[in-house]
C-alpha cells in the first residue's frame, strides 16, 4: 500500500491522479479464516485492524451485508467524548478519545478529527447536580472536564440564547478534549489499513446462518457461499440481536431508530459541539457549513432508517428556543439509523453461550465515539479469549446478575 503524503498528491497530479490504487481489496471470500468479524462498520473494522496490528492475527474476513460504512457509522452525527460518570464507561471512551487523536497518523489517513469542545447544557436543576457529579467523577477518573457558568457558555456559544422561555441555561458541563470527526474516513481509514495487512474485506454478502459443533462455532452461510473458521465476532449494532439468534441465544437489547439531519450550509457560526439533553437536541457545523442536528430515539422497537418527521419537528421546535438564529434556515436532508439499546444504556462486549463466539453491542446512541476503544476491546477479547481490562465489565450475564452500569443520563438521550 502506497502512503499518502504531499509528495505523493503531487506526484499524482503530474500524471492528471491516472496512477491511484483503490483503497482497499474486494476479494471473493477464502473457505476457512481464523476470525470471521460480521458487520464492516466502524465497530467491526476496528475489531480487524487491532486483531492485526495488536496481536498479529490477520487471517481475517470482515463480513458486510451492504456496503462498507454503510449502516450506524456513515449514520451518526459524528460527536467524540469521554465524559461519562461510571468508571468502567470513561475508561473505554477515554481510550476511544485518546486514540481519535493519533488516528490520522497511526492509520496513515486523515480522518479530519477536531477536538472542538463539546458543552452538555443543563436546563433544569437536576441535570445542574447530574452534571456537577460527573464532574468530579471525571476528575477522579483523570478524564479532564469543567462546569461552566451560564455566562462562560454564552463567552464560547455566542449565537444561544441563554434565558430561553422553556428551559433556560444554567450551566454547561464541559469537556475541551471532546469534538468530532469524519464518519466515512474512519471506515475508510481502518478498512485501507486492514486490506494493507491481507485480510478480507467482503461487500454485498449477508450472513443467513451461524453454523456450530458441540458447542463451539464452526462457520457461517452466506449469499457468497459457506465459510468455516475458529472464531466469530458479532459486530452489527442494530442487527445484533438477530444475528445472535442465529447463533442460538437471546441479547437483553432491542433495536429502535435514532434521528438526524442536517441543514443548508451557512458561515462559520458554531465552532464547538453542543448537546441538550432536556429537549433531545444536539448541534454542530460541519466544515461545509452545515448545521449537524440529531434527536431522541423513536418511542417504538423498528428497523427503520427513513427517520420520522414529528421528531424532526420536535427536536427542531426545541433548538430553535436555544438557537433563534436556526429558524431561519431550511432543512436539507434527514435520516435515521438503527441503535440497539440494553437496559443500563451501556455496551456488551462479551463472550457468548456460544464457544468462540463474541459479540459488541449495545452501544445505543453513542457508538461514534466508542470505535476505536471499542475495537480495541473487542480484539483483545477475541484474541486471548477472555476480556481485558477495557471490556471485564461489559459482559451480557451482567442484566441477569444485577450488575449494572448504569449510564441513563449520560448516554439515554443524545450522544
Amino acid at each position: 500500500m502506497r502512503r499518502y503524503s504531499v509528495f505523493a498528491i503531487a506526484r499524482e497530479a503530474l500524471r492528471f491522479h491516472s496512477g491511484w490504487e483503490k483503497a482497499w481489496k474486494s476479494p471473493e471470500p477464502k473457505k476457512n479464516y481464523d476470525v470471521i468479524v460480521i458487520g464492516a462498520g466502524g465497530h467491526g473494522l476496528a475489531t480487524a485492524y487491532y486483531l492485526g496490528k495488536n496481536f498479529g492475527i490477520t487471517n481475517v474476513a470482515v463480513i458486510e451485508k451492504g456496503w462498507l460504512g454503510g449502516g450506524n457509522t456513515g449514520r451518526n452525527t459524528t460527536i467524540i467524548r469521554s465524559n461519562y460518570l461510571q468508571n468502567s464507561s470513561s475508561a473505554i471512551f477515554e481510550k476511544a478519545r485518546s486514540l481519535y487523536e493519533t488516528m490520522s497518523q497511526d492509520l496513515n489517513y486523515n480522518v479530519m478529527f477536531s477536538p472542538r469542545g463539546l458543552l452538555m447544557l443543563a436546563q433544569t436543576h437536576h441535570e445542574v447536580r447530574g452534571y456537577k457529579r460527573t464532574v468530579h467523577a471525571n476528575q477522579l477518573q483523570g478524564v479532564a472536564t469543567q462546569w461552566l457558568s451560564p455566562e462562560q457558555v454564552k463567552e464560547l456559544v455566542p449565537i444561544i440564547n441563554l434565558h430561553g422561555p422553556r428551559y433556560p441555561i444554567l450551566g454547561a458541563h464541559y469537556q475541551a478534549r471532546g469534538g468530532t470527526a469524519r464518519h466515512d474516513a474512519v471506515a475508510w481509514g481502518y478498512a485501507r489499513a486492514c486490506s494493507d495487512m491481507g485480510m478480507d474485506i467482503i461487500q454485498n454478502c449477508e450472513v443467513t446462518a451461524v453454523h456450530q459443533a458441540h458447542g463451539q462455532v464452526t462457520g457461517v452461510s452466506t449469499t457468497k457461499g459457506e465459510i468455516s473458521c475458529k472464531k466469530l465476532a458479532v459486530v452489527v449494532a442494530g442487527h445484533s440481536g438477530v444475528v445472535a439468534g442465529m447463533a442460538g441465544f437471546r441479547l437483553p437489547v432491542e433495536s429502535i431508530a435514532l434521528q438526524a439531519m442536517v441543514s443548508e450550509p451557512i458561515k462559520p457560526c458554531l465552532d464547538v459541539v453542543i448537546m441538550a439533553n432536556t429537549v433531545h437536541g444536539y448541534i454542530s457545523q460541519s466544515d461545509k457549513g452545515e448545521l449537524v442536528i440529531g434527536g431522541g430515539t423513536d418511542g417504538f422497537n423498528n428497523y427503520t432508517q427513513r427517520g420520522s418527521f414529528h421528531h424532526v419537528e420536535e427536536t427542531l421546535r426545541a433548538l430553535v428556543t436555544t438557537f433563534p438564529l436556526i429558524s431561519r434556515l431550511k432543512l436539507l436532508r434527514q435520516w435515521g439509523g438503527i441503535v440497539d439499546m440494553t437496559g443500563d444504556r451501556s455496551p456488551i462486549i462479551s463472550k457468548t453461550p456460544l464457544g468462540n463466539c463474541f459479540i459488541n453491542c449495545g452501544w445505543g446512541t453513542g457508538g461514534f465515539k466508542a470505535i476505536p476503544g471499542s475495537g480495541w476491546a473487542m480484539a483483545e477479547l477475541v484474541a486471548k479469549g477472555e476480556p481485558g481490562v477495557l471490556a471485564s465489565e461489559f459482559d451480557m450475564w451482567r442484566f441477569k446478575e444485577g450488575r449494572f452500569i448504569d449510564e441513563s443520563v449520560a448516554a439515554g438521550v443524545a450522544h
